[in-house]
């Protein structure tokens, strides 16, 4: 192997050689994105054992498919959408118990304190709808750009831009309105 192509593999940005065997190509995926893999779940679920086990089942579909990985750079927008469809599967196993998301109140942004801000803001988040929520989601958190985030939702980017704005906005919206009675209550 001649001196450069040591270099450039030493130095890749991705975690991932497509010279590698297979299981160290393996190995070096789940090293790199089991924990955004695990935050995404922990997000989708939010139950921290079963995000674990969307993770593992997530990594054994991928080692039975890591053939299929042709492009390394899309490696992890590859292993979201294989956890996203995970998930998918759990809820056509099984029927779970509904909880109400309006539960949270309003009680959090009154607070200053950065937890209960940050419990208030989720619970805003959450009550966009999935059409929006996810897109967010995927690019505040996950960091994926428009045209990722398309080709984990399947959808074009300009859908996928389109829906980023008007989460923003809707977001926006509600705090808003969430300030204006606190603000006549205080005044």
């Amino acid at each position: 192997m001649s001196v450069i192509k040591k270099i450039r593999n030493k130095f890749s940005n991705s975690p991932v050689n497509l010279n590698m065997d297979k299981q160290r190509k393996y190995e070096a995926l789940v090293r790199a994105y089991h924990r955004d893999l695990f935050r995404y779940a922990y997000w989708l679920c939010k139950d921290k054992s079963i995000a674990e086990d969307l993770v593992q089942e997530t990594c054994l579909r991928a080692w039975k498919s890591l053939d299929s990985l042709q492009d390394e750079k899309a490696a992890k927008s590859w292993l979201i959408t294989i956890l996203r469809r995970e998930n998918a599967r759990r809820f056509e196993r099984k029927q779970f118990d509904l909880v109400d998301i309006d539960d949270f109140g309003n009680e959090a942004k009154v607070s200053d304190d950065p937890h209960h801000q940050q419990e208030w803001l989720q619970a805003q988040i959450m009550k966009l709808d999935v059409e929006y929520r996810e897109p967010l989601f995927l690019q505040v958190v996950g960091g994926f750009s428009g045209e990722e985030i398309g080709d984990i939702l399947d959808l074009n980017k300009n859908t996928v831009m389109t829906r980023l704005f008007r989460a923003r906005n809707q977001l926006k919206d509600m705090m808003e309105s969430s300030a204006s009675p606190r603000g006549q209550q205080n005044g």
